[in-house]
């Protein structure tokens, strides 16, 4: 269009050598391409089993396309998260945060750490950490192979697994967890839940196909209750409300002052010393002030019990819910990850009152699986809508969709051979490629039925000669798009692997379609104007012996 606008024809200047060498190879394109096209016409049957095989093949292609929702990105961001021991202190725990910053920090391939421990509703045994990278031209790594070699560094630390994941562009669901997928048991019985979490996240590990697993479940804290005798409490002056206002003050939180300066206030609040509420062992050398004045050690009134506690108990909705997260080992996609865990969920036996379901990414990609088939389905209903307006025809519609399943083949060809999964971002890519291929046949349609009702030629003249009228603008087009979309296919930079897959379904749809829709596309047009005529003749003979009057 631009050209047709922009360009003047230049009167008595004879066209350059690159004019005439590229018209040259296209003659000698075209001029193979009627020889071939003559030959086609004269064994439809060939190509019509060709056309049908073709569309049985992309269903097939379909089922078998190892499936994924968004690709994995290399971003430069790793994010991390340290589970240890559910009845570390603080003060261990920093420490173990610590190691682990500095093993990471270590990496050739990381450029900065920041981490942190607890905070945000997070318990005291967690640590979280944002790791950035080295430019990909430095590290010469993806971000998944660094944290491949990072396991295996932290692997050796004992009492603080880490588990780490690349930040991603586009995440759908928002609940933070220490891998990239979820998968949550949910049961109204709580005790049921804690016994049967641990026996599921045990079955996940044996799994090959996926890796990090680790589970929110916070049951394994540790408390001491204590436990005093009233009767001799009572005999030694003590009471309960003093018992309780004693340890409060010692390894509670009390606010007893406030100080003031021109420039500020200070809460003052009391506590015994940090080295003395560092173990249960402390309640050992507590005193309580009796009524009398006297000064009694609560262990001459009270026994000391250790107990186990939940550090925490999480909930989806109104239930209890345990999270169980993994990521997905090299070269295993997200389809096949849900199918060997629903397999397991199976094999497992999980009771009837606890219920288990992908959460996040997961469940939004099993959504997807739900929803691609309608969404093609649907495009495909607006397509023939139009076109039957357009041509103010039923059958001539079903011509120019004939030429989608080639498009289907090749871009699930394409993207078997260069092991990319079918995700969201491929599926955009083949539903462009129903609008670019279509416009072949509709080109070629067009010029056809044009000739058939002004010039009255028959359909087999008719459709061969807008196959060879057609040849330089299907060509110009198709190329444009091949050449438009191969930056995509081929692409490096960072975060090029959401790209690449609607840049691969594009070229090898192209290439495949492109190949066969130029052969098929006239054939399935000669059948459906056969059937259309037959069709119109029986209807017309019908309605005559409908309306037939008797003598």
């Amino acid at each position: 269009m631009m050209c047709a606008r922009l360009l003047k024809q230049e009167q008595g200047k004879s066209p350059g050598w690159w004019y005439r060498v590229s018209e040259r190879l296209f003659e000698g394109m075209r001029g193979v391409y009627a020889t071939n096209l003559a030959w086609v016409l004269r064994h439809p049957r060939s190509m019509l089993a060709l056309t049908l095989t073709t569309m049985v093949f992309s269903v097939y292609l379909y089922v078998i396309v190892p499936k994924g929702f968004f690709p994995q990105q290399d971003t430069g961001r790793l994010s991390g998260n340290i589970q240890a021991s559910q009845d570390i202190s603080f003060q261990a725990m920093r420490q173990k945060l610590t190691e682990v910053v500095e093993i990471i920090k270590s990496d050739p391939a990381v450029d900065t750490v920041m981490g942190f421990s607890g905070g945000g509703g997070s318990t005291t045994n967690t640590g979280r950490m944002y790791i950035e990278l080295k430019p990909l031209g430095e590290r010469h790594l993806s971000s998944d192979e660094v944290i491949a070699r990072l396991r295996s560094k932290l692997s050796g630390l004992p009492g603080s697994p880490t588990y780490l994941q690349a930040i991603q562009d586009l995440r759908i669901g928002g609940r933070a967890s220490s891998a990239q997928y979820q998968y949550t048991l949910q049961s109204v019985d709580l005790a049921e839940l804690s016994i049967w979490a641990p026996r599921v996240e045990q079955k996940l590990r044996t799994l090959p196909e996926i890796v990090d697993v680790n589970s929110d479940q916070q049951d394994k804290g540790s408390q001491s209750l204590v436990a005093f005798d009233r009767g001799t409490a009572s005999r030694l002056g003590l009471s309960p409300q003093l018992i309780d206002d004693t340890l409060y003050d010692a390894f509670g939180q009390r606010q007893v002052s406030i100080m003031y300066t021109p420039l500020n206030q200070y809460h003052v609040v009391m506590e015994v010393a940090p080295p003395f509420w560092q173990n249960p062992s402390t309640l050992h050398d507590v005193y309580v002030r009796s009524s009398t004045g006297a000064q009694v050690p609560l262990s001459a009134v009270a026994r000391y019990e250790p107990a186990a506690t939940l550090l925490s108990v999480n909930h989806q909705g109104q239930f209890p819910g345990i999270t169980l997260s993994f990521n997905m080992a090299p070269g295993v996609s997200l389809s096949e990850a849900v199918q060997v865990i629903e397999k397991s969920m199976r094999e497992i036996g999980l009771p009837g009152n606890i219920r288990g379901s992908f959460q996040g990414t997961a469940k939004a990609f099993q959504a997807s699986l739900e929803n691609q088939p309608l969404l093609i389905l649907a495009a495909l209903v607006t397509v023939y809508i139009v076109l039957g307006i357009l041509y103010e025809s039923y059958i001539h519609p079903l011509t120019i969709l004939s030429t989608i399943p080639s498009a289907g083949v090749g871009a699930l060809l394409a993207l078997l051979l260069f092991k990319t999964e079918l995700s969201m971002i491929a599926l955009i890519g083949i539903i462009l490629l129903i609008g670019i291929v279509k416009k072949n046949a509709i080109m070629m349609i067009d010029f056809a039925l044009d000739a058939e009702r002004k010039e009255a030629k028959p359909p087999e003249e008719a459709i061969y000669e807008a196959c060879l009228m057609r040849f330089r603008p299907i060509m110009m087009t198709t190329m444009a798009a091949l050449l438009g979309a191969l930056p995509l296919a081929i692409g490096m930079g960072v975060g090029s692997e959401l790209r690449r897959p609607l840049g691969i379904a594009i070229v090898g749809g192209l290439l495949v379609s492109q190949l066969l829709t130029l052969y098929t596309t006239p054939i399935i047009y000669l059948y459906l104007d056969r059937l259309r005529l037959r069709f119109r003749f029986s209807t017309e003979t019908k309605f005559e012996r409908q309306v037939r009057l008797p003598d």
